[in-house]
């Protein structure tokens, strides 16, 4: 069998399904160019550093290795950057897309799992939202991710590629055995700034709004933790191997926790009261995204086996006070 070519594998759920990958024996190519990406965070296969936008560089590792599916992780994921800055956010994660998806056209490489967002719904008329809800994205972040899908569907309608794209929801935690997790100094995740307030990384963190729609005023996520969404790609890519038609999944337990809720949960795995300040809304936030993945769990058979709030909490705490250290 050749190998499965990962983009953007020293990332940090990059790297979570890279570990998964190099667990199940798998043989793994991370291509990546560590704007945000990390070495150390790469625990198995081989490190060729690039850029999904250099196709002489994707040509040169195409050319050289067997490639039998592609992860495809490369992309810039910051909301409210992405407003500001909508050029660089198609540049990367449409252009950059392109050039690769036509790099595997040439080279025969057939097998997709891309990685997409809840972003795409922007705000949804149900929650939980389901596979089938309008793509109606909000910010130019998740229209980047819905332009992808889109050109997936396409190839496969045409016959070049079958995909499986995976809509994750907020995404948290770290590896539970310390050795990885969230590696990018102005991470933006939720969970990640608590535990880091928390530890004394940062003087306070901001809650932004607290006049949305919901019980609290604040906004409501579910929240996956980052191993369980590695199972999730370790299933789509065994479904692509044998076959499977393409398709598309959203990961996320069915369950919202409001901004004010994780907080108190931090402090409580953290054991710290750490400072928290209300700020005015972001743009691009929407009020409320919560997922039905009984898609997934039904055609793939996925299990979350860490769908506890404070165990996710305690996972990026451990990291973030014991694991970091030791980069």
């Amino acid at each position: 069998m050749g190998k499965i070519l990962v983009t953007g594998g020293a990332g940090y759920i990059g790297s979570h399904v890279v570990k998964a990958l190099g667990e199940k024996g798998y043989d793994i190519l991370v291509y990546d160019n560590l704007s945000t990406g990390h070495e150390w965070a790469v625990l198995h296969g081989d490190l060729v550093v690039g850029d999904i936008r250099d196709r002489g560089r994707l040509d040169q590792v195409l050319d050289k290795y067997e490639v039998d599916a592609v992860m495809h992780f490369a992309a810039h994921i910051v909301v409210p950057e992405s407003v500001q800055e909508p050029l660089k956010y198609y540049m990367n994660n449409v252009g950059g897309s392109l050039t690769l998806l036509q790099a595997l056209q040439e080279h025969g490489v057939d097998k997709f799992i891309f990685s997409s967002s809840a972003a795409v719904y922007g705000i949804p008329e149900e929650i939980p939202v389901r596979e089938s809800a309008p793509l109606q994205a909000i910010n130019p972040y998740g229209e980047t991710k819905a332009m992808v899908e889109k050109v997936l569907e396409d190839m496969a309608y045409a016959g070049s590629m079958n995909y499986v794209a995976l809509r994750y929801f907020n995404v948290a935690g770290a590896d539970p055995e310390g050795r990885i997790g969230e590696g990018k100094e102005d991470a933006t995740h939720l969970i990640t700034m608590c535990v880091r307030t928390a530890a004394g990384l940062r003087p306070e963190m901001s809650i932004f709004g607290d006049d949305y729609p919901t019980s609290d005023g604040t906004c409501v996520r579910d929240y996956i933790h980052v191993e369980d969404l590695a199972e999730a790609h370790i299933l789509a890519l065994q479904y692509l191997l044998q076959n499977g038609e393409s398709q598309v999944f959203n990961c996320g337990y069915g369950r919202g926790f409001s901004v004010l809720e994780v907080v108190e949960a931090a402090r409580k795995a953290t054991g710290v009261d750490f400072p928290v300040r209300m700020a005015p809304r972001r743009e691009g936030d929407p009020p409320a995204l919560v997922a039905d993945s009984s898609k997934l769990q039904s055609h793939l058979g996925w299990r979350p086996q860490h769908d506890d709030l404070q165990h996710i909490i305690a996972t990026a705490w451990n990291w973030e006070t014991r694991g970091r250290t030791r980069e």
